[in-house]
């Protein structure tokens, strides 16, 4: 039988180099990529059986890359692996239908049998956050994803890694007048004055890559 195909994300290249020494004996490694975006579009393209991502990515964080991969692909299996211990970025990941929640300390040890659980139709957790399985993942959500639309989301990252209107517009395909109504709207309905208070926001709730 052909081995599973498999997609990686991180911007980190050791951590990727890592991931695929891990995998690679029992998996097919499809690609490598280093930024939200840029997943999105290889996904798209390369239509892999399994996704593994963090959930701090460059350009696109890593739970609005998985949302937008499964609307476009629903039986692909999205798997997060990530430093990211809050419970509350957990369930922001499986409301956004993921299959795993791996830390990166404990990876090594569970990606594999993670990977086919996901791919047999089951969800794994690390073992330190087995409790949300417990709780059915429901009840709290990530207030950087329940609060914003899906725009707003990608032009509140992309303003908080430092990219000027016209940067934002190009990579979005619209206009900087829209950017600019945009990041009024992300300011009013988080009660955020400036810029840095919004780079603020985006660090506490995972949006950008630490």
């Amino acid at each position: 039988m052909p081995k599973p195909r498999v997609l990686l994300a991180d911007d980190h290249a050791l951590i990727l180099e890592g991931l695929r020494r891990v995998l690679e004996p029992e998996f097919e490694i499809v690609g490598t990529a280093a930024n939200g975006r840029q997943l999105v579009t290889m996904a798209l393209e390369l239509r892999p059986d399994a996704v593994l991502v963090d959930v701090g990515m460059p350009e696109l964080n890593g739970i609005e890359a998985a949302r937008q991969i499964r609307r476009a692909l629903p039986s692909v299996k999205i798997l997060f692996v990530t430093q990211m211990e809050d419970r509350a970025y957990a369930r922001a990941a499986f409301q956004a239908e993921a299959s795993a929640y791996l830390l990166k300390q404990s990876a090594v040890a569970e990606l594999c049998t993670a990977l086919h659980e996901a791919l047999a139709g089951r969800y794994y957790v690390s073992e330190s956050l087995r409790g949300l399985l417990d709780a059915g993942f429901d009840p709290d959500r990530n207030p950087a994803s329940g609060v914003l639309t899906p725009r707003q989301r990608e032009v509140l990252q992309l303003v908080a890694e430092g990219k000027t209107g016209k940067e934002i517009a190009t990579s979005l395909g619209i206009s900087v007048k829209t950017v600019e109504f945009h990041k009024s709207a992300i300011m009013q309905e988080l009660g955020l004055r400036s810029i840095a208070e919004l780079t603020r926001y985006a660090i506490e709730h995972g949006i950008l890559p630490t």
